[in-house]
């Protein structure tokens, strides 16, 4: 990559999005170090055209003549000479996730979220993988050289589907559930005292991270020279059982991205390790009867389950948003996010250099675990570099369970990538919340997801 920080080419695909790329846009509003081009691409072109004169607005107000917006409405040229991809879509629509999360409600069958794992997360990789086959071959004829970074879910399956496609490519996946329960040790560690005075903010702890996406996992952290092991262990008998809310504005039955932290305290419990992702995502990966048996059960551990109703009409509101700046009935005010992209590519460009957790194809850095499927671990971001920090693997029980969902997660990619659906279902069995159900139902529940969300473009056929 040669890149020049004053002249970068980004391309931005789903560069419609109200949310990441919002976030993006808000972010750069403060970056003075670097400067450049985003080319938004979109198959809503209309929402990138909003977006485009929404991130130049922002721009000529907050940070002139660092950053341009542009829509392309051909990926090809969106993508050639690019320095860094972003990836962050919706495959298909809500609607079609509507089908993910709620009709396996029917067969007793309840995700908070249904992106990932579970019957919703199966159904959404069959639709999302033929969408990631073709941005891999497109990266790899107009933007071999360039760094792709993914937001999409499932983030395990899109990541590593771009390098089943394009061995070469230089791709890793993004999440910020670590961040929250970095927040949430900094918290633990001032119930302990140990601060004095001092602000503890979430990038001062260091954390060793393993696992996959949305079942990450902490086994080391610390705070200067103090181990917060212990800090947490007095944390999980404090507030295991009542639920931890960190004020009116976080409680948990205020939010549907909020919780009361008793499902990561409960594991910690089981395995002495800390969750690492939102309890909304951990409860997907575990036996169903632990936290999901039914909503009642949920909410009896602080989580809710979040109805694609809501999401809708959240669309349906920054849609109205979106407008209002547009029409300059509102105005976008920048903040930082917290999120760590912009830093990420400024490593890459050798303006700077950290370590933070990042999701790429095992090299090692998960003994154990299969080589080449997609793990989640620290990595070392320096110039044209992204290295994983070698970690000391996941203790034997919670390795075994992990491993059923990376098996599941290699299966349904091999599945798509044939456009076999009988192989597909065989994965779908596999599943811990679909095992609870009789074969017959599931297959019932399996003709009807996918009948409903793949359309025939995609070549699967009918079961």
């Amino acid at each position: 990559m040669n890149a020049n920080p004053e002249k970068l080419k980004i391309c931005y695909i789903g560069g419609g999005s109200r949310n990441w790329a919002w976030v993006f846009m808000k972010d750069l509003a403060f970056e003075k170090e670097i400067a450049g081009t985003i080319y938004l691409y979109d198959i809503d072109a209309e929402a990138a055209r909003a977006n485009e004169e929404l991130g130049n607005k922002v721009m000529a107000a907050h940070n002139p003549g660092q950053w341009i917006f542009r829509t392309e409405t051909s990926l090809e040229k969106a993508l050639n000479g690019s320095d860094f991809i972003f990836i962050s879509i919706l495959p298909g629509d809500f609607e079609e996730m509507a089908v993910d999360v709620h009709a396996p409600e029917q067969y007793g069958i309840y995700q908070p979220v249904g992106d990932t794992v579970g019957a919703g997360g199966l159904n959404r990789a069959l639709r999302t993988i033929p969408m990631y086959v073709e941005i891999a071959e497109a990266v790899k004829k107009w933007a071999g050289g360039a760094w792709v970074l993914n937001y999409t879910n499932p983030m395990s399956v899109c990541t590593r589907t771009l390098y089943r496609i394009y061995p070469e490519i230089r791709a890793f996946g993004c999440c910020h559930e670590v961040f929250g329960t970095q927040k949430l040790l900094a918290e633990a560690a001032l119930q302990c005292g140990l601060a004095a005075g001092e602000e503890i903010r979430r990038e001062d702890i260091v954390t060793n991270v393993v696992g996959i996406n949305h079942f990450t996992w902490i086994d080391r952290a610390s705070w200067k020279n103090h181990d917060l092991f212990p800090c947490f262990a007095q944390f999980t008998e404090r507030f295991g059982e009542t639920g931890f809310s960190g004020g009116a504005d976080h409680n948990w039955f205020n939010s549907y991205f909020t919780s009361g932290e008793r499902v990561k305290m409960d594991l910690f419990r089981r395995y002495g390790i800390i969750g690492a992702a939102g309890d909304r995502h951990l409860a997907e990966f575990c036996p169903p009867g632990w936290y999901l048996k039914n909503e009642e059960q949920a909410k009896s551990w602080q989580f809710s389950l979040t109805p694609v109703s809501w999401r809708i009409q959240q669309r349906d509101d920054l849609k109205q948003k979106s407008k209002a700046y547009r029409d300059g009935q509102e105005t976008m005010i920048p903040e930082h996010s917290g999120e760590e992209g912009i830093r990420q590519i400024k490593a890459l460009l050798g303006l700077d250099s950290f370590v933070t957790n990042v999701n790429l194809p095992n090299r090692g850095q998960m003994p154990g675990f299969p080589s080449g499927a997609v793990v989640e671990t620290n990595a070392f971001f320096s110039r044209d570099s992204v290295q994983p920090v070698i970690t000391g693997g996941m203790p034997n029980p919670l390795r075994n369970m992990t491993l059923q969902h990376v098996e599941n997660q290699e299966g349904i990619i091999d599945a798509a990538l044939e456009r076999d659906l009988e192989k597909a279902f065989r994965v779908f069995l596999n599943d811990p919340q679909v095992r609870t159900i009789p074969r017959e139902d599931a297959r019932e529940l399996f003709k009807l997801m996918t009948s409903k969300t793949l359309p025939p473009s995609l070549g699967y056929g009918t079961l």
